[in-house]
C-alpha cells in the first residue's frame, strides 16, 4: 500500500511510523521543515485529567498511557513526573472539586494533597497555605517536542519513510482507487491512501477531498486557537514536574529554562501584530509569585503559538467517505495523543476500525453540524 502523509509534525511523523510498521510504503510532505507548525510551538503537557466529555476523555487517558509504553523507563523526550494543580480563585476551587469527583469515578489517578505534600513535591514552591487547594495528577507528564519528533522521524527514516521537506502540497486529486498529491515543485506522488495531519492547513487540505473540517481561526486576535507561550533564561530552580495554577502554568523546558503560560492573558494574544511585551513582564511577576527564587530571571523568549484547535474542540479522526481513500486528523491534543495515533491510524488504514476513535469521524461537520464558538480557556482547563 502507498501512503501519503502529509505534516511531518509530531501527529504526522507518528502516523507514518505506525503506517511504516504495517509495510506501507509511505512519503511524507512537509510545506517548510519538521517541526515548523503546531509541535514547535506546544506547551506539551501530556494529560487527561480536564478533557470532556467522557469519550475523549478516555482517547487523550489513552493517550497519557500510550506515552509511558512508548518511551519505556527512561527517554529524552518524556518527563512523566506528574502535574501539581493548586487553586486560589473560588471558580478555580469550585472547578477542580467537580473534577476530582469526576475523576475518581472513572479511575483516573488523581489525589487531593496538603499545602505540606505539595511543597514536598516541589521545595521551592511558594506555598499560599489555607487559601489553596492542591491536587496531583500522577500519570501525567511533559514531553520536549521537538526531541520526540526526532525520535519518531528517525524510526521513520530507519523503516524507509521518504520525508520531503518544503514540499508543501497544492493539490490532491482522486485517481482511479486512490489519488495523486501534487507539491510545490509540480511532483505528483500517487497513493492508495493520503492521511491529512497537516495542522493549521486541515481545512484547506480536506476541502481537495470534499469534506468540511471546520478550525478556530488561528489568525484572529484573542481566538481560542491562539496564546502566548515564553521560556526563560537558565534560572537556578528545583522544578521537577508540570505545574498548573490560577494564573500560571509553568514546566521544566530543560537546560534550567521554564515555559510558561498565563490562560487568562491570551485574549491580548494577535498574530498580527508584535508580541506585547507586558505580557512578558506579567508572566515574570506571576513565576515569582510561584517560585520565589525565579526572581530576577530574564525572558528569554515570548511567542505566540497557534493550536489546532477543530471548531467543536474535539478531536478529528478518520476518512472522509466509505471509498477510504483520504484520512484525516486534526487534534488539539497533539503531543499528548501522539504515540497512540501511531498505532490506531494505522490499524484504520489498514482496516481495523478503533473504537476510541469511532466518536470523532469528520462527518459529524456535515451540513454545519457539530461546528461551536469555542471560548478562551480559563485555568485549569486545557
Amino acid at each position: 500500500m502507498r501512503v501519503v502523509v502529509i505534516g511531518a509534525g509530531v501527529v504526522g511523523a507518528a502516523v507514518a511510523v505506525g503506517l511504516a510498521e504495517r509495510g506501507a510504503e509511505v512519503t511524507v510532505l512537509e510545506a517548510v521543515r519538521p517541526g515548523a507548525g503546531t509541535t514547535g510551538t506546544s506547551f506539551a503537557w501530556v494529560n487527561s485529567a480536564n478533557k470532556e466529555p467522557e469519550h475523549y476523555h478516555a482517547l487523550n487517558h489513552a493517550g497519557v498511557r500510550a506515552h509511558h509504553a512508548f518511551a519505556g523507563e527512561r527517554a529524552p523526550w518524556f518527563f512523566p513526573t506528574g502535574n501539581l494543580e493548586w487553586a486560589v480563585t473560588d471558580r478555580h476551587r469550585s472547578a477542580l472539586a467537580a473534577r476530582m469527583e469526576r475523576l475518581h469515578g472513572r479511575d483516573y489517578p488523581a489525589r487531593w494533597l496538603t499545602a505540606r505534600q505539595a511543597q514536598e513535591l516541589e521545595p521551592d514552591l511558594a506555598v499560599p497555605g489555607d487559601d489553596a487547594d492542591y491536587a496531583f495528577f500522577p500519570e501525567e507528564g511533559h514531553a520536549l517536542p521537538l526531541v520526540l519528533l526526532a525520535r519518531l522521524l528517525g524510526e521513520a527514516r530507519d523503516r524507509g519513510v521518504q520525508v520531503r521537506a518544503g514540499s508543501a502540497v497544492v493539490g490532491v486529486d482522486r485517481a482511479g482507487a486512490g489519488a495523486v498529491v501534487t507539491s510545490v515543485d509540480g511532483v505528483r506522488h500517487p497513493a492508495d491512501v493520503v492521511v491529512s495531519c497537516s495542522g493549521r492547513r486541515t481545512s484547506g487540505v480536506a476541502r481537495w477531498a470534499g469534506i468540511d473540517v471546520p478550525l478556530v481561526d488561528a489568525n484572529r486576535a484573542g481566538s481560542a486557537a491562539v496564546g502566548f507561550l515564553a521560556t526563560t533564561e537558565p534560572v537556578a530552580v528545583r522544578l521537577s514536574r508540570v505545574l498548573t495554577g490560577s494564573r500560571l502554568g509553568v514546566r521544566p523546558e530543560g537546560g534550567g529554562r521554564l515555559l510558561l503560560q498565563g490562560l487568562d492573558l491570551d485574549a491580548r494574544a494577535d498574530p498580527g501584530r508584535p508580541v506585547d511585551g507586558a505580557v512578558a513582564a506579567e508572566l515574570l511577576v506571576r513565576l515569582a509569585e510561584v517560585l520565589p527564587a525565579t526572581a530576577g530571571v530574564p525572558m528569554a523568549a515570548l511567542r505566540i503559538g497557534q493550536r489546532v484547535l477543530p471548531a467543536d474542540g474535539l478531536t478529528v479522526a478518520g476518512f472522509s467517505d466509505p471509498d477510504a481513500w483520504f484520512y484525516v486528523v486534526a487534534t488539539h491534543s497533539g503531543i499528548t495523543l501522539a504515540p497512540l495515533l501511531r498505532r490506531l491510524v494505522a490499524d484504520e488504514v489498514f482496516g481495523e476500525e478503533s473504537a476510541l476513535l469511532t466518536p470523532f469521524r469528520p462527518g459529524r461537520f456535515r451540513d454545519g453540524a457539530g461546528a461551536v464558538a469555542q471560548p478562551a480557556r480559563q485555568p485549569g482547563e486545557q
